[in-house]
């Protein structure tokens, strides 16, 4: 029986990297690409694309944690990007594409701290962790075209050069956290 599902925001550079490896997650509910952390009002992509808007590429990801733990969420966030490079991931550059997670529940602010002072403790990354946490103020869910990317557009050269690599490394490090069905 599921129980009562909760929300959080990442952002770990381009959502549609982000989406694909949060919808395979079993007890994730729903992942949904959009736009958080800035102050313009409905951004559209071309709007956040410019790094003017204050936004973030994010994913809003509900989940049972009856199902899945926040901490288990975290891991696959910090697994899944880079958060030592700021507003950067890869070959995305500009503020949209920072390293952050916006909380819906005091718990979860908490949480997301503690990990990255285990992370630093653990010297995980050869690098400091520049991961904001922020308190959402609102979600934006991008534009149609950019939901369920990945899974509808497999061929695409951004999904076979970027999305595929990271799909893989995840299903290699959280085969026991994936659904059993498997996405493109």
């Amino acid at each position: 029986m599921p129980g009562e599902l909760k929300a959080v925001v990442f952002g770990g550079g381009c959502f549609w990297c982000t989406e694909a490896v949060f919808a395979r997650l079993h007890g994730v509910d729903s992942v949904i690409p959009g736009y958080a952390g800035g102050k313009t009002e409905n951004p559209s992509y071309a709007a956040v694309a410019t790094g003017k808007t204050g936004h973030a590429e994010v994913i809003k990801v509900e989940y049972d944690p009856a199902v899945i733990k926040f901490t288990k969420l975290l891991e696959v966030f910090f697994s899944a990007h880079d958060p030592t490079t700021p507003d950067r991931q890869g070959a995305d550059i500009g503020p949209q594409y920072r390293s952050v997670i916006f909380f819906t529940q005091e718990d979860q602010k908490q949480e997301a701290e503690r990990y990255i002072v285990e992370l630093e403790e653990r010297k995980k990354y050869s690098g400091p962790i520049v991961t904001a946490i922020r308190e959402l103020e609102r979600f934006w869910p991008a534009e149609e075209y950019h939901q369920n990317f990945y899974a509808r557009n497999p061929g695409e050269p951004y999904s076979q050069a970027v999305i595929k690599p990271k799909m893989q490394k995840i299903e290699q490090e959280y085969e026991d956290l994936l659904n059993a069905q498997r996405e493109a």
